[in-house]
């Protein structure tokens, strides 16, 4: 590697920072030349330019390469001929090199076959030239007050000066000056900033809800929020609820607690949020409290907790008639702590030294255990560790070192995002459907038509697996018609399992049914029992006693589009459009 250059690093006290990144990317070694392309192209793409291939060189008497070289894509100059030619048929295309000297040269070593740095230019964005001036600065914290997130003033500043390397800096010098104002602002003064925005929150959303409590000496200690698009979602998909208060994303070490749940895409959903300065049942009763004010004092039917004693109690005396499971997950998680080696020698400290846990947990049997959860409403979920890892994402964009501020921005743009694939999702349903074949049982045509396409596949499971049922024989009594659903295949021994299925008639229409395993009441989904009497009667669309509309997509009735699709497009005007349909 003797023939790196280093002399764009000459005259410029560098940081430390930035010597080791310099030096990783110089001591980089590539299997290929298509390698280092990629690995230069990606470490482009975030310094906010587009990369090239440049000039190369061969082996002696083969084809073989033996150097590359790739640069920026604003390197060299358009040539003198084409200023100065007159005879142009064509209009000559717009100026985009502008000189730049970013390249990365690797050569080939002899021997390994492995290529390596020879030469490496980070220009323009050289770091010895890249500062933000007073002005620059001044726009930039005007623009953030104004809204704007810090990639997006990026990109005016980018448009403001003609051109990413017109601007003098790159986004991460941005992000950094940021970083910094906002440690000198916020150090000391965290709740008033959080307030301050929950009060220009207002301002923009009239419905916009937050509510706080502080201690005798002043300083916050709550603070629960939820804006309008929130209740909204609450109203619609509030029928079950998730609490984790295992959070502590944030540098106070405080409980941060999303209320989440599902949507009619079986996708995440954030109804509010809140921090608490302590796992009291008091503290946790005034955050459930808070929550039911936001939302019209409607209780959930279910909610799912991560066992918190504290918190299983705020619900038992605020939601008393909310049924009330405990995660699978936690209790799996405490299994393997507590009962980690099933050898003999362990068996006394099992016997013990857990008695105190597994005695616990045999006494809250009936907020975890199958046997009393099953035929109670928890849309078959039985953690808060969704099957899509319903909390993953939040997990992803947030850490422990955050302020209160830093925290409350983070989480809303968490859940900008998360209204964002809905929308997405919500488009993508209402202007197509879903394929089926000629010759599909008509149920599952017509379940086509009413599911969001997450929900189709999980009712056409059942449409198909009601195959395996027969009826066996019906009976009226009291204008219910019973039927006894058997499975052709016969168990060990020669029985089989048996379902009942109550249906009520007005006049030829279903308008009731039920069946023993409960699966619709439990998760809004018709069972395969359900489907093997439909098909004996000879129905070809579900009745809509057996849909639950909060997996369709009339879920929301401000998305209905029959009329006008354009209303799932995200875009500016329907970010309007919900504003205006909020305050209506």
């Amino acid at each position: 590697m003797s023939g790196l250059t280093v002399s764009e690093m000459d005259g410029y006290n560098a940081s430390m920072e930035e010597m080791e990144e310099y030096h990783m990317m110089v001591s980089q070694m590539f299997g290929s030349v298509e390698e280092g392309y990629e690995h230069y192209n990606s470490y482009a793409k975030s310094k906010g330019f587009n990369v090239r291939l440049d000039d190369k060189e061969y082996i002696s008497g083969t084809m073989e390469l033996k150097r590359r070289r790739f640069c920026c894509s604003k390197e060299g100059y358009r040539l003198e001929k084409y200023f100065v030619a007159k005879d142009q048929i064509r209009e000559p295309r717009a100026l985009t090199r502008c000189g730049c000297k970013a390249m990365l040269e690797i050569q080939r070593e002899p021997g390994t076959g492995l290529w390596f740095v020879k030469n490496f230019v980070d220009s323009p964005f050289l770091r010895s030239h890249r500062r933000l001036n007073n002005a620059q600065k001044a726009d930039a914290v005007e623009y953030g007050l104004g809204g704007l997130r810090t990639c997006q003033i990026m990109e005016v500043m980018e448009k403001h000066h003609g051109g990413y390397d017109q601007v003098g800096f790159v986004s991460r010098d941005l992000y950094n000056f940021f970083a910094k104002y906002k440690k000198k602002r916020i150090l000391g003064r965290d709740a008033e900033f959080v307030l301050n925005h929950m009060r220009a929150q207002v301002e923009r959303d009239a419905e916009f809800f937050f509510k706080y409590s502080t201690d005798d000496e002043g300083h916050l200690r709550n603070i629960f929020w939820a804006d309008s698009q929130s209740q909204i979602d609450y109203e619609a998909f509030g029928d079950l609820v998730v609490f984790d208060s295992t959070y502590r994303v944030n540098r106070y070490n405080l409980p941060f607690v999303p209320f989440i749940g599902v949507d009619h895409h079986r996708s995440t959903i954030v109804f509010c949020v809140g921090i608490v300065s302590d796992e009291t049942v008091s503290s946790y009763e005034w955050l459930l409290q808070s929550f039911l004010e936001a939302m019209s004092h409607k209780n959930p039917r279910s909610v799912i907790t991560d066992g918190d004693a504290a918190m299983r109690k705020a619900i038992k005396k605020v939601m008393p008639r909310t049924n009330h499971r405990l995660c699978s997950w936690h209790i799996e998680q405490n299994m393997i702590r507590h009962l980690r080696n099933p050898m003999l020698r362990d068996f006394r400290k099992l016997i013990y030294q857990q008695a105190t846990w597994m005695s616990r947990m045999y006494k809250l049997r009936k907020r975890w255990s199958a046997a009393y959860t099953n035929g109670r409403y928890f849309l078959g979920m039985q953690s808060n560790q969704h099957s899509e890892s319903l909390n993953s994402r939040l997990h992803n964009h947030l850490d422990r070192k955050m302020s209160l501020v830093d925290l409350v921005e983070h989480s809303e743009h968490f859940m900008s995002r998360i209204r964002r694939n809905e929308a997405e999702l919500d488009a993508k349903a209402a202007n197509s459907v879903l394929f089926t074949r000629i010759d599909t049982n008509p149920l599952e045509k017509n379940d086509a038509h009413i599911y969001t396409p997450k929900m189709f596949r999980k009712v056409r499971y059942c449409i198909r697996r009601s195959s395996a049922w027969e009826i066996e024989e019906h009976t009226e009594r009291d204008g219910l018609v019973t039927f006894r659903a058997a499975l052709k295949e016969r168990a060990e021994g020669g029985s089989r399992h048996v379902f009942f299925v109550e249906c009520s008639f007005h006049g030829s229409s279903m308008n009731g049914i039920f069946c023993g395993c409960r699966k619709l009441e439990c998760e809004g989904v018709p069972c395969s029992h359900i489907f093997s009497v439909l098909s004996f009667l000879g129905v070809e669309t579900i009745p809509p006693c057996c849909v639950r509309i909060r997996w369709t997509m009339q879920a929301k009735a401000a998305f209905v589009s029959e009329t006008n699709a354009n209303t799932h497009v995200w875009s500016e005007e329907m970010g309007r459009y919900r504003q205006m349909r909020n305050k209506a």
